[in-house]
C-alpha cells in the first residue's frame, strides 16, 4: 500500500492513493494554513473510525442483521508535550436497524476491537489506551 503526499502551497498538502483517491489536508490559520481540510491527526482518527465502523458493518451483515445505520464516533486526547501524540481513544458505534440483537453488536464491536481493526490494533500496540463502547439506536 502506498500514498503520495505533495506539498500544495502554506500549510496544504495533498494526499493521493494508489486507488487514485485524493484528499487536502491543511492547517489552521496559526501555522500558515487556511482550514481548508482536515488536519493529518484528524485524519488518522477518521482512518481508525473508518476502519473498525467497516468491520462492525461486515460483521453484523454477515450475522443476518438487519442494520440501517451505523456511526462511529471518534474521541482522542493528545499528550500536552511534543510529539502531542494520542494517549486515549475512544470509538462509540450508533447501530440501528430492524430487531437487531445487542449480543451480536457487542461481538461485532469487540471482534473489530481485537481482531479486525488494523489501524486501532496497531495504535494500541504502540501504547495508546483504545476504549469502545455502542448503542442501539
Amino acid at each position: 500500500m502506498k500514498v503520495k503526499i505533495s506539498w500544495n502551497g502554506e500549510a496544504r498538502f495533498l494526499a493521493e492513493a494508489e486507488s487514485h483517491h485524493t484528499v487536502l489536508m491543511d492547517g489552521p490559520p496559526e501555522h500558515g494554513g487556511k482550514n481548508s481540510g482536515p488536519r493529518p491527526m484528524e485524519m488518522m482518527l477518521m482512518g481508525i473510525g473508518g476502519c473498525a465502523a467497516f468491520d462492525v458493518v461486515h460483521i453484523l451483515k454477515k450475522g443476518h442483521q438487519s442494520i440501517v445505520s451505523c456511526d462511529a464516533q471518534v474521541e482522542a486526547v493528545r499528550s500536552d508535550e511534543v510529539p502531542a501524540v494520542f494517549t486515549k481513544i475512544h470509538l462509540h458505534f450508533k447501530v440501528s436497524g430492524d430487531k437487531i440483537k445487542e449480543n451480536i453488536v457487542r461481538n461485532a464491536v469487540k471482534l473489530s476491537a481485537e481482531k479486525y481493526c488494523s489501524a486501532s490494533i496497531m495504535l494500541s500496540k504502540g501504547g495508546v489506551e483504545i476504549t469502545h463502547s455502542f448503542e442501539l439506536i
